[in-house]
């Protein structure tokens, strides 16, 4: 059975995880300290690592020889704990285990002391999604909790947890991974799994995964199944199907120099060639903010991440707009997002949008 990417390079000690460094170096001198607390707090967007380092953590400080605050991975415990059905760490889906009789029972499941480490370790996944009555349960235990219980609780959404829950919490934001970072742990994957791959590819599935690891490692997985070993820009853009860097720079040199046939030929040539409308307009939203970074921040390659060759072609668009002119392009695509999901013809809208994005001056004049 192939396994996914993402769970075939799933890391395994905190120096494996990217992008998290001020979390993991915190994690860490908590391991080799000692100083372990009761209850943890992991938020932040989907994909960034939260189950990831909770169940390095659970092993770490349950770990007979720790190195460098990660687990040995070789010692009995760290052996133990590596099964299936491990009693001491218990992982629990709040999505689906909500409601207080499973609190309940986790409670009655806390009292008994773990069977192969120091510590038992309770990660509740989602844990935004328990009801008021569930909380009320959870809290009592958070309030006093036995010294071997640990608890970590994980979320997209911190700000649904009660007050009550957040201040018993040592609380952990988890980041966004950058491009840069995404791109070598892309190089990495396909380096040992011995796929050959192009620079162009890499930027354009790093850039699809919009900084969850997880996001990005799936999409590599679906490029991988259809080019085999050998992984091509094109290619890649036919399978997210997602519009090219050159297209979009197409489309929008029309929209800025207010050639109306030009837009609409080149709308046609993307449709007839089977182009997905939808993300075409994500992506010139994405596009005119790009655009507005270049104009307004001195490291603007840096924060774009750019090949020297695709920051040059921006920037030259850029000089022929004003800061005012992208902000209202920006405004109008983000407007149209939600609407080109459920609109009966996604091509009249994309049209509209950019033909009046391209009538700019007009309309600012009535």
């Amino acid at each position: 059975m192939h396994l996914a990417l993402y769970r075939k390079f799933r890391p395994k000690i905190f120096d494996e995880v990217i992008g998290q460094d001020h979390i993991v170096r915190a994690l860490k001198n908590q391991v080799i300290t000692g100083q372990v607390g009761h209850a943890y707090l992991f938020t932040g967007t989907r994909g960034t690592g939260k189950t990831t380092c909770a169940k390095i953590f659970a092993k770490a400080i349950n770990c007979l020889s720790p190195v460098d605050g990660s687990p040995c991975l070789k010692c009995e415990s760290c052996k133990a704990l590596d099964e299936l059905n491990s009693v001491d760490i218990l992982e629990i889906d709040a999505a689906s285990n909500n409601g207080v009789d499973e609190i309940r029972a986790l409670r009655e499941k806390v009292k008994y002391p773990p069977i192969n480490g120091k510590y038992k370790v309770f990660i509740i996944d989602e844990v935004h999604m328990l009801t008021d009555s569930a909380f009320n349960a959870l809290l009592k235990t958070l309030e006093e909790p036995p010294k071997h219980a640990v608890f970590i609780l994980a979320t997209t959404e911190a700000y649904k947890l009660p007050a009550t829950i957040l201040s018993r919490c040592m609380r952990f934001d988890f980041r966004l991974v950058s491009k840069e970072l995404l791109k070598e742990h892309i190089k990495n994957v396909f380096n040992a799994i011995g796929v050959k791959y192009d620079e162009k590819s890499i930027d354009a599935i790093a850039s699809s995964g919009e900084g969850s690891v997880r996001d990005t490692l799936s999409v590599a997985d679906s490029v991988v199944a259809f080019c085999s070993n050998l992984v091509t820009y094109d290619k890649v853009v036919d399978i997210l199907g997602s519009n090219d860097i050159d297209s979009v720079l197409d489309l929008t040199d029309k929209i800025i120099d207010k050639d109306i046939g030009g837009v609409l030929t080149t709308i046609d040539n993307l449709c007839k060639i089977g182009k997905n409308l939808i993300a075409l307009g994500k992506e010139l939203s994405v596009h005119f903010k790009d655009l507005l970074v270049i104009k307004n921040c001195d490291n603007a390659k840096d924060i774009l991440g750019f090949s020297k060759e695709t920051f040059n072609r921006y920037f030259n668009q850029a000089q022929k707009t004003s800061g005012e002119q992208l902000l209202s392009f920006m405004e109008k695509f983000c407007g149209i997002e939600s609407e080109l999901k459920y609109a009966l013809s996604p091509r009249t809208l994309i049209e509209l949008t950019c033909l009046e994005c391209a009538s700019y001056d007009t309309l600012k004049k009535n």
